[in-house]
């Protein structure tokens, strides 16, 4: 098969989460398990750090990598979804993998993945894990799926875990309180293995603290910590809350050398280094053209009191969801003075934009409505003077047809 094939085939005969939402979960780890029994666990071949959480997880995965690079180690990250390209998600220093590796791995092991009836996940970190293994990286970054308990990536015993913002997300899956969905990141919590909590949130710090405890590990929350202010190259006023988490994980990181400089270095080469797209992307000047691929009510907060301390004269925003967001939660956080141009991703789980105007509208928010995303950004590109700004987001997938 070719790549595209190859792909074709991984996206369509087995079910992946982001295309078909619960129904494609398998919440269980054997099959996950039983995968990497087969390739010869190659996840006990390589160090690791976990990295979970509602919000931060995938930017936070990025600094981290980005700083042991340039401390010198050969370093794997493991992340999704993808944005362009399938192999975003699997990368050493900051390199992507191989398009013939994708198309030999599925050959070479297509008759097992059918017959166990493997899903998109599972075959992607089985993938990842034994291409970083095959590389022999000194260390690999893996971020958290969904939730962390019951998560594929959830078989490694990494250096540190790392939990970040903990959020209303994924409701349907992982609970419907934030109690309920620490339990679940905090899944990834190993017996003996020290965590990091970026944020300290009151009403579930207590969960992680008794956690913590039960498997004897310590744990910091690190905004509690005082540490000298970094800057990055990630734009954004909300990735000062990853960066203490970031930095703490790297104090708390056994065997490696990582000094001061190659932090300071790492923060400010993150985009270099790793590739990372879609957070506060700026995509175009005169006028200003942002997206970001904050999804859940708390990234949108932050994403949305970042726009607002922007200059423009006016604002417009491509917006679109997937079916299973809350919009009662999310839409009135939307400014109704902006211009909105409503649309749907190109995806099976993509919110109807009928649908979605006519739920805008119960908060006063108002707009025009179109077939896709290239349609939505090109209109609002005409429409827009270069004093305006254009903010493209909603969904990971509104955003991966722009960028």
């Amino acid at each position: 098969m070719t790549y595209k094939e190859t792909l074709d085939w991984m996206f369509s005969q087995l079910p992946m989460y982001q295309q078909k939402g619960k129904k494609a979960l398998n919440a269980k780890l054997d099959k996950s398990i039983s995968l990497a029994h087969y390739l010869g666990n190659p996840e006990s071949k390589f160090k690791s750090i976990h990295v979970a959480g509602t919000n931060g997880k995938g930017s936070s995965s990025h600094m981290l990598a980005s700083i042991l690079q340039e401390a010198g180690y050969k370093t794997g990250l493991y992340t999704s979804p993808h944005l362009r390209d399938f192999r975003e998600r699997i990368r050493v220093n900051g390199k992507s993998v191989d398009k013939d590796y994708v198309v030999n791995f599925i050959a070479s092991h297509r008759k097992y993945l059918q017959e166990n009836k493997l899903s998109f996940f599972e075959m992607t970190v089985g993938m990842a894990f034994d291409y970083f293994a095959e590389n022999s990286v000194d260390i690999a970054i893996v971020e958290v799926g969904l939730g962390g308990r019951l998560d594929s990536t959830n078989i490694i015993t990494p250096e540190v875990s790392l939990i970040t913002n903990i959020g209303l997300d994924h409701v349907d899956i992982l609970g419907d309180t934030l109690g309920k969905i620490a339990i679940e990141k905090a899944g990834i919590i190993k017996e003996g293995v020290p965590v990091v909590i970026s944020e300290f949130q009151e009403e579930i710090a207590d969960t992680f603290l008794k956690i913590s405890k039960e498997r004897n590990v310590s744990i910091v929350f690190a905004d509690q910590k005082s540490h000298e202010e970094y800057s990055t190259s990630l734009l954004g006023a909300y990735q000062k809350k990853n960066i203490k988490g970031v930095v703490e994980v790297v104090k708390q990181l056994k065997g490696f050398e990582i000094t001061e400089e190659h932090i300071k270095r790492g923060l400010f080469k993150v985009l270099e280094n790793t590739g990372l797209l879609g957070r506060w992307q700026v995509l175009g000047e005169n006028p200003t053209i942002v997206c970001d691929t904050a999804h859940n009510k708390e990234g949108l907060i932050e994403v949305l009191q970042q726009l607002e301390k922007q200059k423009f004269q006016k604002l417009h925003i491509v917006l679109g969801f997937v079916k299973d967001k809350n919009l009662e939660g999310i839409l009135p956080l939307f400014p109704k003075d902006a211009i909105y141009y409503f649309t749907r991703p190109n995806i099976q789980r993509g919110l109807e934009v009928l649908e979605l105007k006519e739920k805008a509208l119960k908060y006063g928010i108002k707009g025009m409505i179109f077939k896709n995303v290239e349609e939505a950004y090109a209109v609002a590109r005409q429409e827009a003077t270069k004093h305006d700004f254009i903010f493209i987001g909603g969904s990971t997938f509104v955003v991966a047809e722009v960028v």
